[in-house]
């Protein structure tokens, strides 16, 4: 995917919302095991563990799970995961209420997934060492109240969950086919585009979107979907 180390996307397909979809979530590789950034929707499970066997780790090597936001197709596999896996789960405390089952989920028809608990609460700025370099979680709210991007400095890789898409197709702009989130989705337009100038701010070489997977693109392509967006 990427030549920054330690860093894998798992592309799986998967029936949600009546139709067929391809999602990215990725692990990364720590002193202590696997990372896995956002766990899937219900059914997930069987795919995560075929790519995690291929990597040469077990779906036991899970020890913490981040969640870029509460959304279902993020989160639904959650707790089947969590059946299988003793691992911490961490996303955005504006997030945690959502996934917790406090609150129902902002998008979708009442039918929610099955709630998860909280372990650990995340805010802007934090730092998790890993074997690529230290992933710091920055705050991109937006899409969700309390969305989180990650970001590896030292491979100037970008995990942009849902605050970019990379789809090629309908509503890709310029020379996608990275792109600003998508709005039909996206509650609050105007924090997302300041999000999108947050990480327009860093310095970003490749991209890995969960909607659309990896994209050899960064800082300069980022900067143009920002420009476009505030107009």
């Amino acid at each position: 995917m990427t030549e920054t180390a330690g860093i894998h996307a798992l592309p799986v397909t998967v029936e949600y919302g009546g139709r067929a979809i391809t999602i990215t979530p990725a692990v990364v590789e720590t002193d202590r095991g696997l990372v896995l950034i956002d766990a899937g929707p219900e059914g997930t499970v069987g795919s995560l563990e075929t790519h995690l066997t291929s990597l040469g780790y077990e779906l036991t090597d899970i020890w913490l799970v981040v969640l870029t936001h509460h959304d279902g197709d993020h989160v639904g596999g959650l707790a089947e995961l969590l059946e299988r896996v003793d691992a911490v789960v961490a996303t955005h405390r504006e997030e945690a209420p959502y996934v917790s089952g406090e609150r129902d989920p902002i998008k979708g028809d009442g039918d929610r997934y099955p709630p998860v608990g909280v372990d650990l609460e995340l805010v802007d700025g934090v730092r998790i060492p890993t074997l690529g370099g230290p992933m710091e979680v920055v705050a991109t709210p937006g899409h969700a109240p309390g969305h989180v991007s990650l970001y590896f400095p030292e491979g100037n890789l970008l995990i942009a969950g849902d605050a970019l898409v990379a789809d090629v197709g309908e509503g890709t702009d310029g020379d996608g086919p990275l792109d600003g989130p998508k709005p039909h989705f996206t509650p609050d337009m105007d924090r997302a585009t300041e999000s999108v100038g947050s990480l327009a701010a860093l310095e970003v070489d490749h991209t890995l979107c969960y909607h659309g997977g990896y994209v050899d693109q960064g800082s300069e392509r980022i900067r143009e979907i920002y420009e476009r967006l505030r107009e």
